[in-house]
């Protein structure tokens, strides 16, 4: 049973279904050219007699291609049209064929025009069953002729009566081999080009789709990458390479990579054999100054862009931003030298503390023995003075290289702010002309040091204070708020804020460096100390100056314990 889908894809085959209509619409009217051309010329040798048939037959291609426009237009079964339009067209290359003179016309070699199509679009099966129909209706042509069914249209009518029996088997065997022969070469040279087609389209889809993944890890890749031809002009300059080195791949496209960038080769270790470059260790470091005056660090390495014939087109250079990484060990170096640096002065401050109390001891028993008018005494009391602020330094020096120990437990953070409050207001440190205003009002479970956090709460306290000698307001609020990067986590918050001057600008980022403070008999270490319980504790502190005035500290502490 004849199946009318073919396997061509749709779109190529309406492509050259429109195709075959339009070389329908010229055919017709190249023959109706040539029928007013021998009409007029009144030439008959080789046409017959041009009747009225002819102009009929001319108009109904016309008419049926208009329909078959219309059917385009409206069917989805692309496939069928085409079988209908070419056995049609086989059946008017008959009618023609009868027009012009029956077996002497010339038309017959338009058969094979419509098997070729056939052939073409439909491949083997749509050629052998146009083909077939071509010979069924060149054959049933004869037939009638020759059993005098139908006539001939013109004066060559008269020859056919001459012919016999044998010689219309004749033709039509040869006609019908020729049919069958043009379907079969015809079929096979369409489906070997649709073939080549799906071959060299499949080729294409993959050399896109590599083309696409290329520029993909080009583009997506976190290191430069640098290409350059066998004249070391950059041919290749990805989103990576633009970010490290300051420019644009547009700007540097087509330049000479040694003049474009001096400064990348100009102390590196390269060879430059046959005016080729390459770094001879595996990678080498340098420091890249931007066109905007950035200093980067960058690890360059190079390797050949060989062909699969193994001929040399060039070189491809692959640069890393170390800046990152050298800046972080420059920071671990520090770390490590500050650490070591801080345990020995914690030793040191630790044997401090004898001597100191031998000193006073010894100061305190020599002002016994001396009259209450003796200046010697008003010296000695300096002397005790000072060695007691050496004692209060040495103790925080000592509380600052201890401040990494914590010891967690649960407990409730407003009960802790409350009570740290209320010792405060008690003490000698707090100035009655200061109001404490508190908002705290959900209850908050910490999983922390409550006794690191008391000493930092105290300190804060004690800084908010000094900063306002003639009275102020005190504001401490506490919320929890749920964090969602680097990951999704309940944090509580702790805010303190004065009403005094607040920090100046440019101290803002030295607030918690140790050793660094504005007031004249402060040591420096109280903010300090602060930092490094609130990071021992897996938080984080941070100081600005409020929008109303005065300075706020900001604590963020997480709800569950830190290991």
């Amino acid at each position: 049973m004849l199946s009318w889908h073919s396997k061509e894809p749709g779109a190529e085959l309406s492509v050259k279904l429109k195709y075959l209509m339009f070389q329908r619409v010229i055919l017709v009217t190249l023959l109706l050219g040539v029928s007013l051309f021998v009409e007029t010329r009144d030439t008959r040798a080789c046409f017959g007699q041009i009747q009225t048939f002819h102009y009929l037959l001319i108009a109904l291609s016309y008419l049926l291609t208009i329909l078959y426009v219309i059917a385009f237009k409206y069917t989805n079964h692309i496939s069928l049209l085409a079988y209908v339009q070419l056995v049609v067209d086989t059946l008017l290359v008959t009618a023609i064929i009868y027009a012009t003179g029956g077996i002497e016309s010339l038309f017959s070699f338009v058969y094979p025009l419509v098997i070729i199509a056939a052939g073409i679009m439909l491949y083997q099966k749509g050629a052998l069953i146009i083909a077939s129909s071509s010979t069924l209706f060149y054959g049933l042509l004869l037939l009638f002729y020759y059993l005098g069914f139908i006539h001939p249209l013109g004066e060559v009518a008269d020859i056919f009566r001459y012919r016999n029996g044998l010689q219309l088997i004749y033709i039509f065997s040869v006609n019908m081999a020729g049919f069958f022969l043009i379907a079969l070469l015809s079929s096979y040279l369409s489906s070997q080009a649709k073939k080549a087609h799906l071959a060299l389209k499949a080729k294409q889809s993959d050399f896109d789709n590599l083309e696409v993944l290329q520029k993909s890890i080009i583009n997506g890749v976190p290191s430069g990458v640098i290409a350059v031809d066998d004249t070391n002009r950059i041919v290749l300059f990805n989103p990576a390479s633009e970010n490290m080195l300051g420019v644009k791949a547009e700007t540097v496209s087509d330049k000479h990579i040694t003049f474009l960038f001096p400064s990348l080769f100009e102390n590196l270790p390269i060879s430059r054999n046959s005016d080729s470059l390459s770094i001879k260790n595996s990678f080498a470091d340098f420091v890249y100054t931007r066109p905007d005056t950035q200093k980067r660090y960058l690890r360059v390495s190079s390797a050949p862009l060989i062909l699969p014939g193994g001929r040399r087109t060039g070189q491809i250079f692959v640069i890393q931003d170390m800046t990152e990484i050298r800046l972080s060990e420059q920071e671990l170096k520090k770390v490590e030298g500050l650490a070591m640096t801080g345990e020995l002065a914690a030793r040191v401050a630790h044997e401090i503390r004898n001597p100191l109390a031998s000193i006073s001891g010894s100061v305190q028993m020599l002002k016994k023995s001396m009259k209450k008018d003796d200046i010697n005494i008003r010296l000695m009391d300096i002397v005790v003075r000072e060695i007691k602020r050496l004692n209060h330094l040495v103790d925080d020096f000592l509380v600052f290289a201890r401040s990494g120990k914590k010891f967690m437990q649960s407990f409730e953070l407003n009960s802790l702010l409350r009570e740290s409050l209320s010792i405060f207001q008690g003490s000698q440190h707090m100035n009655r002309d200061i109001d404490i205003k508190t908002d705290l009002k959900e209850d908050i479970v910490l999983n922390s040091d409550p006794d690191g956090l008391k000493q930092v709460l105290w300190n804060i306290f004690l800084n908010a204070c000094d900063a306002m000698p003639d009275g102020g307001t005190l504001y401490v609020t506490s919320f929890t708020e749920l964090q969602k990067y680097p990951s999704s986590t309940k944090k509580a918050w702790i805010v303190i804020r004065d009403t005094g001057k607040g920090f100046k600008q440019e101290n803002l980022s030295q607030i918690f460096s140790p050793f660094f403070t504005t007031k004249e008999r402060g040591t420096g270490l109280g903010l300090a100390i602060v930092k490094g319980i609130i990071d021992g504790l897996g938080g984080d502190i941070f100081a600005d100056n409020h929008k109303d005035g005065g300075a706020v500290i900001k604590i963020m502490l997480p709800l569950t314990p830190v290991s």
